[in-house]
C-alpha cells in the first residue's frame, strides 16, 4: 500500500513539474531580447526546483524503505 501512494505522489509531482515547465517555456518566449536579467533568474529558479525535486524523491525512497 505504501507503494501505490508513493508512486501515485511522484506521478503528481512529475505532472506537476511538465506543468510548470510548460508555462515557463511560454512565458520565456514571450520576453523581449534584452531580458537577460529575468532569463538568468528563471534558469536560477529552475535549478532550485530541480534541487527540491531530487530532496522529495530521496526523501520518498527513504520512506519507501522505512
Amino acid at each position: 500500500m505504501g507503494q501505490d501512494r508513493a508512486e501515485l505522489a511522484i506521478g503528481r509531482i512529475e505532472r506537476a513539474v511538465a506543468r510548470i515547465e510548460s508555462a515557463a517555456t511560454r512565458g520565456l518566449q514571450n520576453l523581449a531580447p534584452d531580458d537577460g536579467a529575468l532569463r538568468e533568474a528563471h534558469e536560477a529558479l529552475r535549478g532550485r526546483v530541480r534541487e527540491a525535486l531530487a530532496q522529495l524523491d530521496g526523501l520518498i525512497v527513504a520512506a519507501e524503505k522505512s
